[in-house]
């Protein structure tokens, strides 16, 4: 292979007699390198970044190209490494496909589900079919996907029919893909094979096994943590903490799941083809309901509470959260008063900022803690303040409205920062009740295959960015990676202090949310970077039946998103 950095490609020559038998990659910084016809892409990254492992994939015309891709006319691509978020996805799926096929040699017997992420790098396996593993068998486990790692054994990619798909999908035992690819009007899908295992994870993979780096498992009845290593992200991930809370919530889920008799996507889709989406609807909204009177029973129960803190990620749902909660505690004779953390911003001039000089708005000094504290505690001894309004416009706080408790009110606090134990001080632990929120989804397009709490969060905010604030597709794509940053830093690591955790997840909300994501996401202009999110999320969503709006409750939690809520 040739370096051609100073030739740029548009004025590459062209023969008109014979074909060419050379290709020529630009890179973003102007080098060029040639090579013949058909050489794969990974042979470019390598020449213009030798040894540089956290280059996964690379971006041609807008679209993720594998790296295994042959080259066969004259382009421009931009490495796509780890430190994004659709590096780390290839990543991950091609350390999945390993454990698969590792999993398939040892334990033919087993069907191993990837359930959920545990971390930025682990994700909780389930086992069943078998026994679940013990310690012998996870060593044994790790070892032979080292050993397929260390053999640095090619990944093939294939597009092949559907229908072929299915009979090879059928043969092994992979019922699941089956029930979801049956009946779509998808003509070809891409199925990746190694070691004899075909398998389709719906995204690129690394070209071969070695380009991974040390894969670890730990035992976590009844299943077990896969970790992959990554070379460098965006996002922390040296957390290894263990989430005990957190994985409960999952396993509820998961139960719930086995209520409805919804395993994955595919039963959903089944489920609203028989004209059944309503039982699905109502049932869901009966165990979420369910789920929002037994925490009230859980804060009444502690007669000391006079604070309810309510935190969780961005459209996790808090707001009609914190309003289903108040009629449930009505319910018990029990008033309260609802206060919005972002009212207590610091005016606009005090807000900290980001190294990029942007505002750093989920930051925790970006909150008026003083007068927070202040007003919460004169609430308490049952004093009269007046609380302030957050004027976003003019970017300082406004005196709003007087309020005082009632004797034996509660004060219901929302906000990111309400698991944080630098938000209120001077308040003994007895008289705080705190709660984490959040859409833990586990309703994955099949066993090997998630759909990720963050994308659900994703779509949801897609659709209530659009509709109530005029943010385009665009804007909230562009704006996600920051939200996310935000999320690692102030949410997640302290979402074990809470007392109780809500998940705001309906197993249908996906299928209602379908229509009023594609809408939006094919607007997205083939010229804007955030179209292949756009693209990835429309893929994804390819997969779901649509379901009516019409359906969702009017106090439903997912109203909040698609509008029409009574609760607002």
């Amino acid at each position: 292979m040739t370096g051609c950095s100073a030739l740029p490609v548009h004025a590459l020559p062209v023969s008109a007699v014979q074909p060419r038998s050379d290709v020529h990659v630009r890179f973003p910084d102007g080098r060029t390198f040639g090579g013949p016809v058909g050489t794969p892409l990974k042979d470019f990254t390598e020449a213009a970044a030798p040894g540089n492992r956290e280059i996964v994939a690379g971006l041609i015309d807008g679209h993720i190209v594998e790296l295994g891709k042959p080259i066969v006319r004259d382009t421009e691509v931009s490495p796509i490494t780890t430190f994004t978020s659709n590096g780390l996805r290839i990543y991950q799926r091609t350390a999945h496909l390993v454990l698969l096929v590792a999993m398939r040699e040892l334990y033919p017997e087993a069907r191993t589900t990837i359930d959920h992420s545990v971390t930025l790098d682990g994700f909780f396996c389930k086992v069943t079919g078998r026994p679940t593993l013990n310690q012998e068998e996870l060593d044994a486990l790790s070892d032979r996907m080292q050993q397929i790692i260390q053999q640095d054994l090619p990944i093939s990619a294939e597009r092949l029919p559907v229908a072929r798909a299915v009979e090879v999908f059928a043969a092994q035992g992979y019922d699941d893909k089956v029930r979801l690819l049956s009946g779509h009007e998808q003509e070809q899908i891409t199925v990746h094979a190694l070691r004899g295992t075909v398998d389709c994870l719906y995204g690129p993979l690394l070209p071969t096994t070695g380009r991974l780096g040390p894969l670890t498992l730990e035992s976590s009845p009844p299943g077990f943590i896969l970790r992959a290593e990554v070379p460098a992200h965006q996002l922390p991930l040296e957390s290894h903490t263990r989430y005990p809370k957190l994985m409960g919530v999952f396993r509820e889920y998961g139960s719930w799941l086995d209520i409805l008799g919804i395993e994955d996507v595919g039963a959903l889709n089944q489920v609203i083809q028989r004209g059944e989406g309503a039982r699905a609807v109502l049932v869901s909204e009966a165990l979420q309901e369910k789920q929002i009177s037994r925490i009230a029973d859980a804060i009444l129960a502690r007669d000391t509470v006079q604070v309810v803190l309510i935190a969780g990620p961005s459209s996790s749902g808090k707001s009609t959260f914190v309003r289903r909660l108040g009629v449930q505690l009505l319910v018990n004779s029990r008033k309260q008063l609802a206060l919005g953390l972002d009212d207590y911003f610091v005016d606009r001039a005090d807000t900290p900022v980001n190294a990029d000089g942007t505002y750093d708005f989920e930051a925790l000094e970006a909150v008026n803690l003083e007068l927070f504290n202040q007003q919460v505690q004169a609430l308490m001894r049952g004093e009269r303040v007046t609380i302030p309004r957050f004027d976003f416009i003019e970017g300082r706080g406004i005196p709003d409205r007087e309020v005082q408790l009632s004797p034996g009110a509660l004060v219901l606090i929302e906000g990111i920062h309400g698991l944080n134990p630098e938000l209120l001080v001077g308040i003994p632990e007895e008289r705080i009740f705190r709660v984490y929120v959040s859409a833990l989804t586990q309703l994955n397009l099949d066993r090997h295959n998630r759909v990720s709490t963050t994308d659900n969060r994703l779509l949801r905010r897609m659709v209530r960015d659009d509709a109530t604030r005029g943010i385009s597709a665009v804007e909230t794509l562009r704006r996600w990676p920051s939200v996310r940053q935000g999320e690692e830093r102030y949410i997640f690591p302290y979402q074990e202090n809470a007392d109780v955790m809500f998940n705001s997840a309906l197993v249908y909300e996906i299928a209602v949310l379908k229509p009023f994501v594609e809408r939006l996401l094919l607007r997205v202009s083939h010229t804007e970077p955030e179209v292949t999110e756009a693209e990835r999320l429309l893929n994804l969503l390819h997969w779901v039946q649509p379901l009516d709006a019409a359906l969702v409750p009017s106090n439903s939690l997912l109203r909040e998103f698609v509008g029409g809520s009574i609760l607002s």
